[in-house]
């Protein structure tokens, strides 16, 4: 597994780097081939926030645990992901076997015009994968839509979403 660890306002010492790296090296035994792990610290106003995202072939597990102890916030992160890992471990084990996350291709660059203000611009490949896959990606995620590229007609792109009323919605090109 490859590690970038990011220092966002704080410096950490060499045993929570330790510590850490450890920690993350445990998730390696659920993968079968390389993946690689970037953990965030950062602190506001005294609360110790650790980030954990791991990207195994285009699938990403992420989880942030905020403390008082950053020990204490990067074994929540941990415990998360693997939480994670085990709810899903069936459909994720028969995605994976069936090739499901294979690179696709990347998603089409955006301008904004000069009377808007942008103020993040943010570029992925756009996977093919069924709206089964994107929901449990989206939730994976903890976000409340995803954008993808729905396998079952190659040339639709998709946005699943969160519905505040329950279930989730899909939006589809023409």
């Amino acid at each position: 597994m490859k590690f970038t660890i990011v220092e966002r306002k704080i410096k950490i010492s060499d045993d929570l780097r330790d510590y850490s790296l450890r920690k993350v090296e445990k998730l390696d035994r659920y993968f079968q081939s390389d993946s690689a792990a970037t953990i965030t610290f950062s602190e506001l106003r005294g609360r110790q926030t650790v980030e954990v995202t791991v990207n195994h072939n285009g699938m990403i597990f992420r989880a942030e645990e905020t403390t008082t102890d950053m020990f204490a916030s990067v074994d929540g992160a941990i415990s998360s992901i693997e939480r994670q890992i085990r709810k899903n471990k069936t459909r994720l084990e028969k995605r994976l076997r069936e090739g499901a996350f294979a690179k696709g291709i990347p998603a089409p660059s955006e301008f904004a015009e000069e009377d808007f203000d942008v103020v993040r611009r943010k570029k992925f490949d756009v996977k093919p994968m069924s709206v089964d896959e994107a929901i449990l990606q989206m939730n994976l995620l903890g976000h409340q839509f995803f954008f993808f590229k729905n396998s079952d007609d190659d040339n639709v792109h998709a946005v699943i979403y969160k519905r505040a009323a329950g279930g989730y919605g899909l939006i589809e090109s023409e």
